[in-house]
């Protein structure tokens, strides 16, 4: 039985990408999970999903995110994490996005609790 989980765990591509780790790894260094952390380069992410883009009051975002309409959603923050700067020109944040599909869908699901 354990050999078979085992087995199962190891076939499951994308729902074996960690999510965490992968926001660990390129998100984390400008960004906070919690609503409370200290002050970072970025917003905290904490709620994100259904909270209006540009919506945390206590950080200064960029013109493109403080005119943007809308708010975050998997669908939405999927595209974003393609390629931010093409969906907001003109946006502050650096990186280039996460290429990798999979990687791109563990840190949604992650970031909105799916």
């Amino acid at each position: 039985m354990l050999g078979l989980v085992a087995t199962l765990v190891a076939a499951a591509p994308a729902a074996a990408q960690d999510g965490r780790a992968v926001f660990d790894a390129r998100c984390a260094s400008c960004h906070a999970l919690s609503a409370d952390a200290p002050a970072a380069a970025g917003p905290h992410l904490a709620g994100l999903a259904g909270r209006r883009i540009g919506g945390d009051p206590a950080f200064d975002y960029s013109p493109a995110l403080r005119e943007a309409q809308g708010t975050w959603d998997a669908a939405r923050l999927d595209r974003f994490l393609t390629d931010p700067e093409e969906m907001f020109p003109g946006l502050w944040m650096g990186g280039n996005g996460i290429a990798q599909a999979a990687q791109r869908r563990a840190v949604v699901d992650f970031l909105t609790g799916r």
